[in-house]
């Protein structure tokens, strides 16, 4: 399994090639706000432990592996933003916070807070009674 780090840069890659259609080193620096030189080093890592294929000036591609990885770390990550959304945390804090908490949790955490979301998006009356207890715990 990749390290906290190896994920960030898995998952940033995969965002890139899904909206550029590519991920340069340069991109995926500006994106971690780390330098190239960091990015380059991890990349040449992540191709050796198999996620991606790098060559040197010419770029990198996502392994299948890599790319399955990449989908899970996003998913994970745009769901742990819908579940803070969903239990009211500010949307200023969102980002940071899910950032704090991905690398810390478990899949099979990561699975139940898509359980719960699910049932919330399927009991949207369920999700406006939690709203409400939220403005009266607010108001308190």
């Amino acid at each position: 399994m990749p390290t906290p780090s190896m994920e960030d840069h898995i998952e940033q890659i995969y965002l890139l090639i899904e909206s550029k259609g590519y991920a340069r080193v340069s991109d995926i620096a500006d994106a971690l706000e780390v330098h190239p030189s960091s990015v380059t080093k991890m990349v040449q890592k992540l191709d050796k432990d198999g996620y991606l294929n790098y060559e040197k000036y010419r770029g990198l591609i996502l392994t299948a592996q890599g790319k399955k990885i990449g989908k899970r770390l996003v998913y994970r990550h745009e769901l742990l933003e819908q579940f803070l959304a969903l239990i009211g945390v500010d949307q200023e804090n969102i980002y940071q916070d899910v950032e704090g908490i991905e690398h810390h949790l478990s899949w099979n955490s990561i699975d139940r807070i898509g359980d719960l979301v699910q049932y919330f998006e399927i009991n949207p009356k369920r999700a406006e009674e939690l709203a409400e207890l939220r403005q009266k715990a607010d108001q308190e």
